[in-house]
């Protein structure tokens, strides 16, 4: 199988993917044309259908396997594919393995080293909150771990959302060494919950999309209506530190406008903000590195970093 991260300019493909979307559109001259989103466990591609009457086109729905014969070109910096041929793919011409986008590094170890940070805490109450969720709950363990991040702009592959938790506790303890004015448990806890909302936020692979909770709530309430459910099982947990802990959740975006009902009040908070939005732009700025192949130039302005990016120049 051709991966999409093997893709280059100019390469002729013909195999299967995952197609993630399919939409219909028109250009500005008022020609109609399909944009396809197809997926592999490398990443995603857009895609170009612009004769209609290909056969097949209308034989496939989104979340389903295709069978694609296209030219790789670059269209701002990214690749894109412009599909001559297209059908659903039969059974047998694919391993769904393959199409599932996975984290670089090893869930276990991840897993094992999130872990370690909760059993070093030294607040009882926090302690058994992390526990009852990360050591205890196994069907959310083996969900958490298996879950994304996001939809598309950082961490969207399995074991991204633990993959980034995890980035952000570490971060957050880094913290917690040059200024130890910040209260170690608290912020780490805060760390290991700020994203917990994701796993009801955002469907299971392959399909990896919002849910209705997951668009009426969002991840921030739902996670800090997780937290309080399970604080509310933990007899006498002081109710200081459960505001504390979720006033942390809750503003953890930094800005009203980013989406957090609060911004940060608490040295802590701050903290989490600052751990949050370094992971997440400098994962995002990785794969766009990545996506852009050898391509040495410019790539093309990202939305999520409002700027337009490029490789650094190598030494010599």
């Amino acid at each position: 199988m051709r991966y999409i991260e093997q893709f280059r300019e100019g390469m002729r493909v013909s195999d299967v993917y995952l197609c993630k979307t399919k939409q219909h559109a028109v250009t500005k001259n008022g020609k109609e044309y399909a944009s396809v989103l197809l997926q592999d466990k490398t990443g995603t591609v857009d895609c170009k259908i612009w004769d209609l009457s290909s056969p097949g086109i209308n034989d496939f729905e989104p979340l389903q396997y295709v069978y694609v014969d296209g030219d790789v070109t670059v269209f701002q910096g990214s690749n894109q594919l412009n599909i001559k041929r297209i059908r659903k793919a039969d059974e047998g011409e694919y391993q769904e393995s393959d199409y599932l986008p996975v984290s670089s590094k090893d869930i276990k170890i991840m897993y094992q080293e999130l872990t370690a940070l909760v059993q070093s805490f030294q607040n009882p109450y926090l302690k058994k909150l992390a526990s009852s969720y990360f050591l205890e709950d196994k069907a959310f363990v083996k969900k958490f771990c298996f879950h994304s991040a996001a939809k598309s702009v950082h961490h969207g592959f399995v074991g991204g959302l633990l993959e980034h938790t995890l980035s952000v506790m570490k971060l957050c303890d880094f913290y917690t060494k040059s200024y130890p004015a910040l209260n170690r448990d608290l912020l780490l806890t805060a760390a290991l919950f700020h994203d917990i909302g994701k796993v009801q936020e955002l469907s299971a692979f392959p399909e990896n999309d919002y849910t209705d909770d997951g668009q009426l709530l969002g991840h921030i309430v739902i996670g800090t209506m997780m937290v309080a459910d399970r604080i509310k099982e933990i007899p006498g947990f002081p109710a200081k530190t459960a505001a504390e802990l979720k006033h942390c959740i809750l503003a953890h975006h930094g800005e009203l406008e980013y989406g957090s009902p609060k911004k940060p009040a608490l040295l802590e908070a701050l903290a989490l903000n600052f751990a949050d939005n370094t992971d997440a732009k400098m994962e995002t700025m990785l794969e766009v590195l990545k996506s852009g192949g050898e391509n040495p130039g410019w790539l093309g302005y990202n939305r999520f970093l409002e700027t337009n990016v490029r490789k650094t120049t190598p030494t010599e």
